[in-house]
């Protein structure tokens, strides 16, 4: 297959069509929930599963789905992945209570999970010239943040001008669309050795995910013991695997430890700022849906110019200055919104927004790079997934955090986690940081008696 004839473009379009709704639906849905809590009597609590089931699952699955991609077929699992994601789709359309919604939820996010994944390993094997399939990705990447960018505002829409309930109406001609032309057009591919599933390992994340994030919900410490157990349990199970889902001497390399917890403390604002600006906009300041969405539109807007002026000064000066910036500047976001009132001046609120979106803008692009800098480049991909997924379980935290407290106390929360963030940002690039990827090399260990 040549590079600049038409199936390689068309199977990239095809990927970025289906990527395009898994963000949509992390951010479209925040939208929605004073609607939902109104028509389905949700409470606070079943708002907050209503994002986080959908999250937890994608977090908990998304490793475990491009290893089951590699075995089976990429093409196959892009298929059910997309069948399950609609079907999930449709059947949140019709719930008829909070608990059925958030268990339509989970579902779509069991197929959600096999879509990110697998499309990038559908793009990377589409196209083997490095210089193409680095803008292949980026052309992704590019739709990944236009997703996010656009989902407020056309939540709002849909909620104001239909329901609730069309927000997942547009998932499902998507879907089926998607389903036809992968069949059609993206050839069948497998890994030439895939890695065995660790379903042990798989079960203990999700066990600890769910439990660390249902003590923090329903104030339940007992589960957040459970939530501690089931890390342990992980950490050595995962030494003695042969081929663990995430080797925990992954986390020798300081960069890479970095980049994880940067990305859950910056995705934790993210979803605590949703949380809260969502609910805050359309319950103290009494605005519609589709307004909410033009308020939010200054940060969406911003943080997706602001991401590839962050790629530009990756490339030229490396992760620090953008992992810095993007992080103060989330800080000084959550810092301004932690005094509003109902009779906050507009103007105050967008410029905020407008910081925010600056910091999102710029901490998100290097959050991969420095994962990928810190470790071989015979575990790159791991590096990448674990990145993503690191994203995943913050948004699932910030929500569960911030839906636990008052709404200042969650700002100042959330101030903090971007504070920290800031800080590891240059803790992760010094040449300290550097040096310590050496010992994260799998291929310079010698494996234990377990292993052999």
């Amino acid at each position: 297959m040549r590079e600049n004839d038409a199936r390689p473009r068309l199977i990239l379009a095809i990927c970025c069509l289906s990527i395009f709704i898994v963000p949509l639906d992390n951010t479209i849905v925040n939208v929605a929930l004073p609607s939902i809590r109104r028509d389905l009597h949700a409470s606070v609590s079943q708002l907050q599963w209503t994002i986080d089931a959908y999250t937890l699952v994608l977090a908990s699955l998304l490793m475990v789905s491009g290893s089951m991609a590699d075995r089976i077929g990429r093409a196959k699992v892009f298929c059910i992945g997309l069948a399950l994601f609609s079907l999930g789709s449709l059947l949140c359309s019709v719930a008829w209570s909070p608990g059925a919604l958030i268990g339509f939820r989970a579902l779509q996010a069991i197929g959600g999970s096999m879509l990110n994944p697998v499309a990038m390993s559908i793009i990377r094997n589409t196209f083997a010239e490095p210089r193409a399939r680095a803008q292949a990705i980026g052309i992704w990447g590019a739709v990944v943040g236009l997703s996010m960018a656009l989902g407020p505002l056309a939540g709002g829409s849909l909620v104001d001008g239909i329901s609730w309930r069309a927000i997942f109406w547009i998932n499902v001609p998507v879907g089926v669309a998607a389903i036809v032309l992968t069949r059609r057009f993206i050839t069948e591919s497998r890994a030439p050795r895939p890695r065995r599933i660790d379903p042990l390992g798989q079960a203990l994340v999700a066990l600890g995910l769910a439990t660390l994030v249902y003590a923090i919900i329903e104030s339940k410490p007992a589960f957040g013991a459970i939530a501690a157990v089931a890390l342990v349990a992980l950490v050595v199970h995962e030494r003695r695997h042969a081929e663990p889902l995430i080797d925990p001497r992954f986390f020798r390399s300081a960069p890479f430890s970095g980049a994880s917890l940067i990305a859950i403390l910056a995705f934790v604002a993210l979803g605590g700022f949703l949380f809260l600006t969502n609910l805050f906009l359309q319950g103290a300041r009494g605005l519609s849906p589709i307004e909410t969405g033009v308020y939010t539109l200054p940060m969406a807007v911003t943080a997706f110019v602001a991401a590839p002026l962050s790629g530009r000064l990756v490339g030229a000066r490396g992760a620090r200055a953008s992992l810095v910036i993007g992080a103060g500047a989330l800080a000084i976001g959550c810092a301004m919104l932690t005094s509003v009132t109902a009779t906050t001046a507009t103007i105050w609120l967008l410029l905020a927004y407008f910081v925010f979106g600056v910091g999102f803008g710029f901490i998100n692009p290097p959050i991969t790079n420095t994962a990928v800098s810190g470790m071989p480049e015979e575990q790159a991909g791991v590096a990448a997934a674990v990145a993503s997924t690191s994203r995943l379980v913050g948004i699932s935290l910030g929500v569960a955090i911030v839906g636990a407290m008052s709404t200042h106390s969650g700002w100042w929360v959330l101030t903090a986690c971007a504070a920290v963030a800031a800080v590891l940002g240059l803790l992760s690039t010094t040449p300290w940081a550097l040096r310590t990827t050496q010992g994260a090399s799998l291929s310079t260990i010698q494996p234990s008696p377990a292993r052999r």
